[in-house]
């Protein structure tokens, strides 16, 4: 019998809806029964790629006896948390408070019957092991501390409320300067892996912004250092592992240091994100590689991870209950590949051998297709091996796939494709025809959406990082085809997330249900605060100067934190380089500047420069005011450009 999840749009519900626990969505109904029947609540936030999640979902949501204990005492709530992103940020805001340490997924959370939260974990086994009871054994404790100590844990839920809604907001301030971009480079020295490449050790994430960061502080020192630490982990990070040599695309982290063993889970931020990293070390380094790995992964989320012009959310790790099953080979099949394909029997051991291939495997007993060096794969049969691979892939059953289009992932592939149209024109029509269906179907009767299913009419209102992504990719979009509707759509989405997420240069995430505070921290993509100040920073030069007051004012507040650690917000830290870069080339021609607006010596810089379209002459404004001339803008602009 399918319990109440049957009439959900959200694959991962949809994936839960067949279990014997009796779960419930987010919503009123299952409030109103934990109220009426005096019932703690167990809320269990995951997503449908999630490994962990399968196994917690295999070992106690398909076990009858827990799902009778849960049914017994408990109301059981599921979140995907890709649909409800408000939710989710909430409740891994209180686990970190519990735990004092960053949360994961499936978050696991028992709540007071007035949504209270008083306990917090994320997987738990259904043995004791890590440390841990077991899930039902937890589930008894809980049940019997609520029947009997439940104004305790009342009073405990209570206390983490107080604790996670402060009534005093303290902000630090210190001055922004340029002092940042050499403390860019050296914090990343400090946490750079010289031996395999990217940040810190394993679990490893790709970090693409912080990649993006450093390859533009490069541009503004020449640094080469600085571009090596990004050029040499983006070459290690698309050796094979990460990076799915057969299919394209790369996965979502690595297990290890080498990015040889990843979660097997493709989400289409990563290759969004990553496909623009690529592409932009292929303008730094001019090196045809990088541009390789770029089309290569618009091109698998093309071919697989499309449709009608919108993407879906991510692909799973497992199939039939192993993970990475889909993506791995014994060595006796690898070689019976290569017979199949006509690859000469004298070659195969060598070409084995260079892929990585062995009899003991790199994974459980198997392979991972992995080279030594990518960019130079000069192994004879190469491309023959690989189809010979993808052919044998293809017998397989592919992984599940979300088919979930979410607006703020979906506008940085299309940025993505629109970033690639620049190089390749090929790549620009996919970019307009998604960008199109994209604004059709989730920006309804000027209402923007967060999340859908193709041919579903969406029912979750946006969050700032789908305004956020959305007016960027509009942006890249006018600035790529010169077309102003994408211009007057980008300046209407920025209207509306001032006027609901803005308040006195500090970000809501959320409003509503859940009112939650923006992040200037990248995890798993970059702030959505950092990109709604990049994307008005740009209406700010065409269209309105107005609109720089409120990326002033947002990183003013937040100044302290990005000048300690740029590193550790490198999309705001960008943000703070762009907003002062016209002010170096200000000071360094004040000279000239001056006899023009002689305002210079009186006001505090930063200053920005900006175009008068009134008269096609130029401004130069800071936080409080704005002085134009009437010179020509473009030959003001080259004169103080050449130094």
């Amino acid at each position: 019998m399918r319990n109440h999840l049957k009439n959900e749009h959200s694959p991962y519900l949809q994936q839960h809806a067949d279990n014997p626990v009796d779960w419930y969505p987010w919503g009123d109904e299952a409030f109103q029964k934990a109220r009426k029947e005096h019932k703690p609540v167990f809320l269990s936030i995951g997503y449908s790629s999630c490994h962990w999640c399968h196994v917690m979902e295999l070992e106690s949501f398909e076990d009858q006896h827990t799902a009778d204990i849960l049914n017994k005492y408990f109301v059981a709530i599921k979140v995907d948390r890709e649909e409800r992103p408000d939710i989710d940020k909430h409740f891994q805001e209180v686990y970190q408070l519990m735990n004092q340490r960053p949360g994961g997924w499936p978050t696991s959370l028992f709540l007071t019957e007035d949504l209270k939260p008083f306990y917090a974990a994320t997987y738990i086994p259904d043995e004791p092991r890590y440390g841990m009871m077991s899930f039902s054994s937890l589930l008894e404790v809980i049940a019997d501390k609520y029947k009997n100590e439940k104004s305790l844990l009342n009073e405990k839920a209570d206390e983490i409320l107080r604790f996670l809604n402060p009534k005093v907001d303290k902000i630090q301030a210190t001055k922004l300067d340029l002092s940042i971009i050499p403390r860019v480079s050296e914090q990343a020295k400090q946490l750079f892996d010289s031996k395999y490449g990217g940040f810190n050790k394993a679990p490893k994430f790709p970090q693409a912004s912080t990649l993006d960061l450093l390859m533009d502080v490069y541009r503004i020192t020449g640094d080469k250092e600085t571009l090596n630490m990004a050029l040499f982990s983006l070459s290690s990070m698309a050796k094979g592992g990460l990076r799915d040599l057969i299919d394209g695309g790369f996965c979502r982290y690595s297990t290890d240091n080498e990015w040889l063993v990843p979660h097997f889970e493709k989400m289409t931020y990563d290759n969004a994100l990553l496909a623009q990293v690529y592409l932009k070390a292929y303008h730094v380094s001019k090196n045809d590689f990088y541009k390789k790995v770029s089309f290569e992964t618009l091109d698998f989320m093309l071919s697989k991870m499309s449709e009608d012009g919108l993407f879906y959310s991510a692909s799973d790790a497992d199939t039939e209950a192993q993970e990475g099953k889909y993506f791995v080979y014994t060595y006796e099949k690898a070689l019976k590949s290569f017979e199949k394909e006509g690859i000469p029997s004298k070659v195969h051991e060598k070409l084995a051998k260079a892929l990585h291939i062995t009899k003991q495997g790199n994974f459980e007993g198997k392979n991972i297709i992995r080279v030594d060096d990518p960019s130079h794969p000069d192994i004879p049969y190469y491309k023959e091996a690989l189809e010979a691979l993808r052919k044998r892939r293809e017998k397989r059953n592919y992984p599940f796939i979300d088919k979930k289009v979410i607006v703020s992932w979906n506008a940085m592939m299309i940025k993505a494709l629109f970033m690639a149209g620049r190089t390749d024109k090929s790549y620009l029509k996919y970019a307009i025809k998604s960008l199109d269906a994209l604004l059709e179907t989730m920006y309804i009767n000027a209402q923007l959406y967060h999340a859908t299913l193709i041919g579903k009419p969406p029912k979750i209102k946006a969050f700032l990082e789908d305004f956020a992504y959305l007016t960027d990719t509009l942006i890249e979009a006018y600035e790529s085809t010169l077309n102003e509707v994408y211009l007057v759509t980008a300046q209407k989405l920025a209207n509306n997330a001032i006027e609901k997420y803005y308040d006195k240069g500090k970000w809501k995430f959320s409003r509503g249900e859940f009112e939650t505070n923006a992040d200037i921290y990248d995890s798993s993509y970059p702030s959505s605060v950092a990109t709604m100040l990049s994307a008005l920073y740009s209406i700010s030069s065409l269209v309105d100067v107005v609109y720089k007051k409120f990326v002033f004012k947002t990183l003013e507040i937040y100044s302290y934190d990005v000048m300690r650690q740029p590193i550790s917000t490198p999309r705001m830290s960008r943000m703070v380089i762009r907003y002062l870069k016209d002010d170096v080339i200000i000071k360094a021609h004040e000279d000239k500047l001056k006899p023009h607006i002689p305002q210079l010596d009186t006001l505090p810089h930063p200053f920005s420069l900006f175009k008068n379209e009134s008269n096609d002459g130029f401004m130069i404004c800071n936080s409080s005011a704005c002085f134009g001339h009437e010179k020509d803008f473009a030959g003001v602009m080259e004169v103080l450009e050449k130094r």
